[in-house]
């Protein structure tokens, strides 16, 4: 590849700095391959663009095209694709430019890395180079985990395609016309990158406090505490570390091993297990798991006080943290959008009953199981479990010192704009979203009072499900491999944290226990419960193989005297084919290139 022949627009002058400040937009610079080579701060700038681009939603977006959420904006484009308009040249889950476009970034940046004078200092300089390179190579894992989540699929004459693999920077000699890679040569890539990122990567950045403890690869080459702290100290938090590389590692070896791709992914469910397993490992296993960590969201003392990079015991990785008051902004975005509108809020993202009813009741009995759980038709909200409340407001619900009343009741008392379908901004279902919001925000356009929030990009609880996913699979609710726990240790621990079955010992999954497909079943539902609003759902569908058009439900509620009537309704009948578990080509890809294959049925 020439590089001298390639022109790059640089969009970021970027530092070493990270977290808060680490990629601040500079003003546009066009600027060849050698002049990078002799200024660092615009050749980083090459990874400054993988970071900027990272492909993560700060907000929850694609919830309302799955069944636990519908939104009351007619302009969503997630809730259009749910209703049918979802075609390969109008698709909103489309990753397929802006990852490629990271792709070559990162691939200029990683063709340079080694030749650039990043510190006068020999022994720093080369530090630099492994620990750069080492962000290129997982950052370069992750924008491909994300093309194979969103455009992965089966062809109509039966192969399990990914996407083409490009390690090197196009220029305008190269033959853009090429085929799809394998699933399986994806996923083996991805991992070679991971690996390359785990190896030159510190676990987490931190200050070493003498030169003993200067790791043994860079003592022998004479590094010393002071130049050690530079490069990997604490500094540089919030930039990938090995740790973000392996739990990077775990998600894709669980994307494999799914069902939608095990059948030619050549990743088991054995290894995706071992692969979460090295993740929780690191924090003592099932012992590791964050008490609070299911609200992590509410946990206003820890959000407020995080350092520069600092991170909760629940967040594995975070984004930047802000307070900002601007539309854009993540410090009162959510609460805008989401608070019912009697607290100046457009009420968005409506949960479903579909998702309600997927939180068992406090004894841990499934609300389907009304002899053993206790579930009344009449009272659908008393003895539920806990979490049902810190996630979702329903009827009656206490938030910011009022009830919430989402029923139709007719009597002037209790007539509120949140009542279902009152308003245009009001609940479609009966439900208001509560998870991801702080309570104490006013959205008050007069009086805005914006909090601390941070982007999670990845939760511990969700490497813990993945690893009770793959282990049941693997080797049964009880079985260990080679780890220290197993997927029961998991469920059990985290349904106890939420309050779920600690007056009878959970005594609903003490009887699943010997049964791996309700563990499974159980497993999925956990997953649904802890992971909601996260932009987890809709992924989970496709890859778990079960249908996409299950209608979304809600609940109206009449007052009849001084009784309420709970009726389930049908709120949005989801128009999705079979096919779409996997997602298109972009139609404009397939009309530029002869070599590139659709998937089935696009």
């Amino acid at each position: 590849m020439k590089l001298r022949n390639i022109i790059l627009t640089t969009v970021l002058l970027a530092t070493f700095s990270a977290c808060e400040d680490m990629f601040e937009p500079a003003k546009e610079n066009n600027r060849g391959v050698e002049e990078m080579l002799s200024d660092p701060n615009y050749a980083v700038g090459l990874l400054g663009y993988g970071y900027a681009m990272l492909p993560y939603d700060n907000s929850s977006v694609s919830d309302v095209a799955t069944d636990d959420a519908v939104t009351n904006d007619k302009e969503s484009g997630y809730s259009k694709m749910a209703l049918g308009s979802w075609a390969s040249n109008n698709n909103p889950m489309e990753q397929w430019q802006a990852r490629k476009a990271a792709i070559q970034y990162l691939n200029t940046f990683l063709g340079i890395a080694d030749q650039v004078s990043w510190a006068e200092n020999e022994v720093t300089n080369r530090m630099f180079i492994d620990k750069l390179s080492g962000e290129a190579y997982a950052l370069r894992a992750l924008n491909y985990y994300y093309l194979l989540m969103a455009h992965g699929g089966w062809t109509a004459d039966g192969q399990l395609l990914g996407v083409p693999i490009l390690l090197e920077p196009e220029d305008n000699n190269s033959d853009f016309n090429q085929p799809r890679a394998s699933f399986s040569a994806c996923v083996e890539q991805v991992f070679t990158d991971l690996n390359k990122a785990v190896d030159l990567l510190p676990v987490d950045y931190e200050n070493i406090k003498s030169d003993a403890e200067v790791p043994a690869r860079y003592k022998e080459i004479g590094a010393k505490m002071g130049n050690y702290n530079l490069v990997f100290g604490t500094y540089q938090r919030g930039r990938i570390t090995a740790r973000i590389a392996e739990a990077i590692k775990a998600q894709v070896a669980l994307l494999a091993a799914s069902p939608a791709y095990r059948e030619a992914s050549g990743v088991t469910s054995e290894t995706a297990a071992n692969y979460a397993a090295t993740v929780l490992n690191r924090i003592g296993g099932v012992a590791g798991l964050d008490p609070t960590g299911n609200t992590w969201y509410m946990n206003t003392s820890d959000l407020d006080n995080l350092g520069s990079g600092e991170v909760p015991a629940e967040i594995l990785w975070r984004g930047n943290k802000s307070n900002g008051t601007a539309d854009w902004d993540i410090g009162i975005q959510l609460e805008k959008n989401n608070f019912p509108p009697t607290l100046y809020g457009s009420g968005r993202i409506n949960p479903t009953q579909n998702l309600v009813d997927a939180f068992p009741m406090a004894n841990g009995y499934p609300v389907a199981d009304k002899a053993n759980g206790g579930y009344s038709e009449n009272a659908p909200y008393e003895n539920r479990d806990p979490r049902l409340a810190k996630y979702i407001l329903f009827n009656g619900a206490t938030f910011k010192e009022k009830a919430i009343i989402t029923g139709t009741y007719p009597d002037a008392e209790n007539k509120q704009d949140n009542n279902l379908n009152q308003l245009s901004t009001s609940t479609r279902t009966g439900y208001y979203l509560r998870k991801l919001l702080r309570e104490d925000c006013n959205a008050n356009p007069n009086s805005l009072n914006a909090k601390f929030h941070i982007p999670v990009r990845i939760r511990y609880t969700e490497i813990f499900l993945a690893y009770a996913e793959a282990a049941n699979d693997a080797w049964g609710p009880m079985g260990k491999g080679s780890n220290a726990y197993s997927a029961y240790d998991v469920v059990k621990a985290i349904r106890a944290r939420g309050g779920v079955g600690t007056d009878n010992g959970d005594a609903y999954l003490e009887s699943i226990k010997g049964d791996k497909e309700k563990m499974t079943q159980l497993i999925r539902n956990e997953r649904r419960i802890e992971l909601c609003f996260e932009n987890k759902r809709f992924w989970d569908i496709r890859r778990w193989q079960m249908p996409l058009a299950e209608t979304a439900k809600g609940m109206r509620i009449d007052k009849v005297g001084e009784s309420l009537n709970y009726t389930v309704i049908d709120v949005e009948n989801r128009n999705y084919k079979e096919y779409m578990n996997y997602g298109p080509i972009p139609y404009g890809e397939m009309l530029k290139w002869s070599n590139l294959q659709q998937n089935k049925g696009w």
